[in-house]
């Protein structure tokens, strides 16, 4: 029986070439969509839950307001950790980790490597990264202890045994006391190396401010998370009041996020990038809709079809078959061009992964797509997608009686308002998705080229260090003298700025500010723009290096518009006034406000000081043209002046570019998918225009007997069309508005949406629409009226 049926079906198929193309095509996009994006969306949600403990370990955020506006940071300082531990039972452990660049050395290799973690000795015990070699208890339980992943023992000791080898990281050793598994990529936790926290002289104090670590607690229970939130909450209010002795509205205090939340719920970076919640939702909504869309565009040919089967099901009704034999074999015919699909869909999806990868920012790898529970996923999805697909023509078809399928004239018109919804529907779809994608392409757009305040273009930015800043002057100057190098400065790189302190006014009044240290030629580099006051200069310096002491230092400072409005003064006020970061200084400028974080986040008072000493980075401004000899000035003058380290160099705009990695890397997998939706909705249209063809081919040809042109056809063909798709215009058009200005308010600095947006997405769907209908239109508008009557 099932065989026969699958003949039939297949036979069918034969028969039917381009219905069964257009259906296999559609349905093979459809899955083979959904399962790269059930691949991301799985990874997305995956993140940080293979960790044993996952359930029990949650993140410390700090929240302060110190006068002036409230702050929050996925940072702590050195003492929140440990001070949890001993205050509150629940508190089974605590881990501080802190991430830099550092330059390794070992024999004669050297390198620079961005995945360097320092960590709490109990880090191995709380989190799952297993050690092939060493010991959990002891590998940084003390001072110059290191352990390594598997892909760095590669690369340092190759075949030699790494434990019990020395690892020179500047001026320190540090002994290989463990070699772990490769980090996994779904890991908020990024490292290729762990050295012991102990190791860090600042580690040596234990302070609540000076936030620069991620500290994480693990908890004896899960279920303890609120509980211990409240005796937090209520702790710090006797540290703020007690030590810090706060007033009004002032106050420091910690959250606790949850470990397996922290990735996709919370909206402040530790040291590796978040994604959104918001965006998972908006790709498992295209991937339901692309499929969605297929099976409509299933049901609508499958019925378009049929009109053309009353001679084949007449026949089988005669010779006896019942109901079910023949809603059997039209479930069946659905069965078989589903299995197609999903065999055709596996294939692209593997062809097609490298492109995904790089569309998405992950690894899949093909054997992902082969796994067992993939396969049984993918067979589910085909039983249902076959039920789904073809239950409404089969129910259509088998239920119609034997004494209307011998009427002459007799077709299957039923359905006609389930249809027109569907082709709502889809066009509901497609100008939701045209309208979003142009949204989300616009503001990607302006955060690329709405003006910071200052030129982040051609601007190299090179490590500087202890070694380095000893012969700063010198290296500064050589470089100066390069053909191709414009200006030369030393800073903290002015792109996401961490550093956060605290400036007291003459009449103390407190402000919380970002700060950059920097020497005389930052303004120039950058190309910051003074609104009162003079530029740094070498006297400035000089005053400084004169001094005794740090207790007789005297800075120059730098506000920004921001920071001087806190304080309550106007910028041409501000110049020639004290304040104090510590220690005393002057106001020597003000500059105009320029973007020193992401567009996520407001302007906020900063302050730029003079002190080269605590820059970690020389940055290189040079010409535009010849950049690649540029360069190769820079290294060869990096490799004869610092010895100790090897010349690596990244551009400015590319730290600018990662603040937004996350928008970047959804924005084109959302666009591409959008593109696939779009694409298959216009299949829908082909299919109902296919159907609505088929069903008044006599009315055509009477029409064209009478003298009716093939515009008066094509027009009159197209206005039923036309009518649905403006429902759809009207029905969309708000849906959109409201769903894309409510992702824009997670941007401080975004683009107004435009009418001409929502008028160019409906011009397009119009555009589309017409293109599609004309073409069945003048199909059927040209045929010689006489083959569409001669049956008459």
């Amino acid at each position: 029986m099932i065989k026969s049926l699958l003949k039939v079906a297949w036979r069918k198929i034969g028969k039917n070439k381009l219905y069964a193309f257009v259906n296999i095509a559609g349905l093979t996009t459809g899955i083979a969509s959904c399962l790269l994006i059930g691949l991301y969306i799985s990874h997305e949600l995956s993140y940080d839950k293979f960790n044993k403990n996952a359930g029990r370990i949650v993140r410390l955020t700090m929240d302060y307001n110190f006068g002036d506006a409230p702050r929050q940071v996925a940072l702590t300082g050195t003492k929140a950790g440990p001070q949890f531990k001993r205050m509150f039972p629940s508190v089974e452990a605590f881990t501080r980790t802190y991430k830099r660049t550092r330059v390794i050395a070992y024999a004669d290799k050297l390198f620079e490597e961005q995945n360097f973690l320092y960590a709490d000795s109990s880090f191995f015990r709380m989190f799952s990264f297993p050690l092939l070699q060493g010991d959990i208890s002891t590998a940084l339980n003390a001072p110059g202890k290191i352990v390594i992943t598997q892909s760095a023992a590669k690369k340092y000791f190759a075949s030699e045994k790494p434990v019990g080898n020395v690892l020179k990281i500047g001026d320190m050793d540090f002994e290989v006391t463990g070699v772990t598994k490769d980090v996994p990529s779904n890991s908020q936790i990024q490292f290729d190396f762990a050295a012991s926290f102990s190791s860090l002289p600042q580690a040596q104090e234990e302070k609540w401010m000076e936030a620069n670590y991620v500290t994480y607690l693990l908890l004896d229970d899960k279920t303890k998370i609120v509980s211990l939130q409240r005796q937090v909450a209520e702790y710090m209010q006797n540290v703020s009041k007690n030590e810090f002795k706060v007033k009004g509205d002032q106050y420091l205090a910690y959250h606790l996020e949850p470990l397996t939340s922290v990735h996709l719920h919370s909206q402040l970076s530790g040291f590796e990038p978040n994604s959104n919640i918001v965006y998972i939702y908006v790709l498992f909504a295209i991937a339901f809709l692309i499929l969605t869309i297929a099976c409509v565009n299933y049901v609508n040919l499958a019925v378009a079809q049929s009109s053309g089967r009353t001679a084949e099901i007449s026949m089988r009704k005669i010779l006896g078959a019942e109901k079910k034999q023949i809603f059997s074999q039209f479930i069946g015919e659905s069965f078989v061009i589903t299995l197609l699909s999903v065999i055709l869909a596996i294939c692209v999806a593997i062809s097609v992964l490298p492109l995904f990868n790089n569309l998405s920012g992950k690894q899949f790898y093909n054997s992902i797509l082969l796994s067992p529970f993939v396969l049984l996923m993918l067979l589910l999805l085909c039983i249902i997608v076959s039920f789904a697909a073809g239950l409404y023509p089969a129910l259509l078809i088998s239920n119609v009686r034997l004494v209307k399928l011998l009427k002459s004239g007799f077709s299957f018109s039923s359905g006609g308002s389930v249809r027109r919804s569907l082709i709502i529907f889809q066009f509901i779809i497609s100008i939701f998705l045209i309208t979003s994608t142009i949204v989300i392409l616009q503001q990607l757009n302006y955060l690329q080229n709405k003006s910071l305040g200052y030129n982040k273009n051609n601007i190299v930015v090179l490590p500087l260090d202890d070694k380095t800043s000893e012969h700063f002057d010198a290296i500064k100057s050589e470089l100066n003298s390069l053909p191709g190098v414009q200006h030369v400065t030393a800073a903290r790189e002015p792109v996401n700025v961490q550093w956060t302190d605290g400036i007291k006014g003459e009449n103390a009044e407190e402000i919380t500010v970002n700060a950059i240290p920097c020497d005389e030629d930052f303004v120039k580099t950058m190309e910051l723009q003074l609104i009162a006051g003079k530029d740094f200069t070498k006297a400035d310096v000089m005053q400084m290096d004169t001094s005794d002491d740090d207790k007789n230092l005297k800075y120059s400072f730098m506000l920004n518009e921001s920071a001087t409005k806190a304080l309550g003064w106007k910028p041409g006020d501000a110049i020639g006034r004290s304040i104090s970061k510590g220690v005393p200084g002057t106001v020597k400028a003000v500059v105009k406000d320029f973007h020193f974080h992401s567009l996520h986040e407001p302007i906020t008072p900063l302050v730029l000081f003079l002190d080269s000493r605590r820059a970690n980075a020389i940055l290189v401004k040079i010409a535009p043209a010849g950049i690649s000899k540029t360069l190769s000035r820079l290294k060869k003058t990096w490799n004869d002046r610092v010895t100790h380290r090897p010349f690596e160099y990244h551009f400015l705009n590319e730290d600018y570019e990662a603040l937004y990695k996350t928008e970047q890397k959804t924005a084109a997998v959302f666009t591409t998918f959008s593109v696939l939706a779009i694409l298959l909705a216009c299949l829908g249209l082909f299919a109902l225009t296919a159907f609505a063809v088929s069903q008044r081919s006599k009315e055509i040809g009477i029409r064209k007997v009478l003298g009716a042109s093939i515009l008066g056809i094509v027009r009159m063909l197209s206005n039923d069309f036309l009518k649905l798709v403006l429902i759809s215009i009207l029905i969309a058009t708000p849906l959109a508005w409201y769903f894309m200005n409510n992702w824009l308010q997670d941007f401080a600095y975004r683009i107004h949406i435009s009418w001409w947006v929502f008028l160019a997405a409906g011009v397009v769907t119009v555009f589309t629409a017409l293109v599609t209908v004309s073409i069945q239109s003048i199909k059927a508008a040209i045929v010689n009226p006489v083959k569409s009557l001669r049956t008459e």
